[in-house]
């Protein structure tokens, strides 16, 4: 035990994810493995997943960190446990740098995930069967946005509003105030929400507010994609407009995988009663440590200049590719991310198609649905794409041109496997410039494995070999 505490203890002093993975895996080889394997396909491929982001070594640390062995049901000074002096002062210093973070007067940051932070929310404000207006599933909206399949549509009554139609000036493709309105005058919900996974422009949370009190309903906000640019004062904050404001730490805040919930003082009660015991068992300290860190990096000013950089990139890559023949859903970005539309480009192309082939040249991304699809959601007839976690590993404009290049070869491209296999060493060099974690020992971590993707997304040797395509 003390070799393997001495071990961590190293690792993180070097700040080297290859040490970490050597001194505290050194009894698991096998889990070691698929952990470099991992790493290799972070380091050596395009990210633009706009739900993720590259954390920091220390965000990393703290999740990685003793407090996962302290179990610590209930509050700061409220426990049900023992032994939780420390805990307190780690959750109690997550909590206030949130709240100082977001201008808020009270924060929960125990909730595990953005899911079980929005259904917390729900609990504090509204009682089953009462009804909720929130964002269409197919239009923009999140599975807690009342999906049938979700425990939130099985509980509340949902109803659901969209965008306006597509226009051909890019000016459509807007949440549908008016129609959020009439439904909320019609239908008279007992709470409306604001947010979504898959919306490329600012959502004021001014309008939602005054048809809330309008019609008497309470108003939350789901900030899981804007949070980081709302931290930085890029995207105005719903902090003192809504009720309750929830959001994820692992996307545009750069944090850890976690979720946490911002309310007025007067719901702070109902929330963490909501949270637990109504929701969630113990908290995850470990993760919350790691919350801090990232709050606290937040905080910081070249996080305003990196969450500027988001959107310019942002900007820039939906530009270049309508440049190279795609429709951008709602004329571009004002965010972090993009829906592409692939039907201009090519009407047979479906999205999961796109997405595979992309992922076998070593860019990452998802299909989504685009504002009435005629494709079902796990085929769809779009991509969804962003660029937090490639502006966290360096790229910029020129970058993002080079980038929606790429996305054109490969689609364009995409029975050629010699081309692929040609755009992926292009993706490599292109990675290698850019690697999220430049202080890293190439060595074990870019060593491939049984899972490690070849030239196409196959398994096997022929792909990476040690110190192949990272920086030298």
């Amino acid at each position: 035990m003390n070799t393997t505490l001495g071990a961590v203890t190293t690792a993180l002093s070097k700040g080297s994810l290859a040490a970490f993975a050597s001194g505290v895996l050194a009894s698991d080889p096998e889990v070691r493995r698929l952990l470099d394997d991992e790493v290799a396909r972070q380091r050596t491929t395009i990210q633009l997943i706009a739900s993720e982001n590259f954390t920091s070594e220390a965000v990393m640390a703290a999740s990685a960190s003793v407090l996962t062995n302290k179990y610590a049901e209930g509050y700061p000074g409220k426990r049900y446990y023992g032994g939780n002096a420390v805990a307190d002062r780690v959750e109690d210093l997550a909590r206030s740098r949130a709240a100082s973070l977001f201008g808020a007067e009270h924060a929960n940051v125990q909730p595990h995930a953005g899911a079980p932070a929005n259904l917390a929310a729900y609990m504090a404000l509204v009682e089953p069967g009462d009804t909720i207006l929130a964002m269409r599933l197919d239009q923009g909206g999140h599975l807690t946005h009342g999906s049938p399949v979700s425990v939130t549509g099985k509980t509340y009554r949902f109803v659901a509003y969209g965008v306006t139609p597509a226009r051909q000036d890019g000016s459509g493709e807007r949440i549908d105030l008016d129609l959020v309105r009439d439904l909320a005058r019609r239908e008279r919900p007992q709470l409306i929400v604001a947010g979504t996974t898959a919306y490329s422009r600012i959502i004021d949370p001014v309008p939602f507010r005054e048809i809330a009190d309008e019609v008497g309903a309470r108003f939350m906000f789901d900030a899981a994609h804007p949070a980081g640019l709302i931290a930085a004062g890029e995207h105005p904050s719903p902090v003192g407009v809504a009720d309750i404001v929830t959001f994820t730490t692992h996307k545009t805040l750069r944090g850890p995988r976690g979720g946490a919930i911002l309310a007025r003082a007067d719901l702070a009660r109902a929330v963490d009663a909501a949270v637990f015991p109504g929701l969630q068992g113990g908290p995850l300290e470990h993760v919350i440590a790691a919350k801090a860190v990232a709050f606290g990096e937040a905080a910081l000013p070249e996080f305003k200049d990196y969450a500027k950089q988001v959107r310019a990139n942002a900007a820039a890559l939906a530009a270049a590719l309508s440049d190279e023949g795609f429709r951008i859903v709602a004329g571009g970005t004002d965010n972090h991310l993009m829906l592409v539309d692939l039907r201009d480009f090519d009407a047979d192309l479906t999205g999961k198609t796109a997405q595979d082939t992309l992922d076998r040249a070593g860019i990452t991304c998802n299909r989504n649905q685009i504002p009435d699809d005629p494709r079902p959601p796990f085929v769809t007839s779009g991509l969804r794409l962003g660029t937090a976690a490639e502006t966290t590993a360096g790229m910029r404009e020129p970058e993002m041109a080079t980038v929606a290049l790429l996305i054109k070869r490969v689609l364009r491209d995409r029975e050629n496997e010699d081309a692929l296999v040609a755009i992926r060493q292009e993706v490599r060099e292109l990675c290698a410039a850019f690697d999220p974690y430049p202080g890293s020992d190439p060595g074990p971590l870019g060593n491939p494995g049984p899972g490690d993707p070849g030239p196409l997304g196959a398994s096997g040797p022929g792909d990476l070999r040690p110190g192949d395509g990272l920086p030298k």
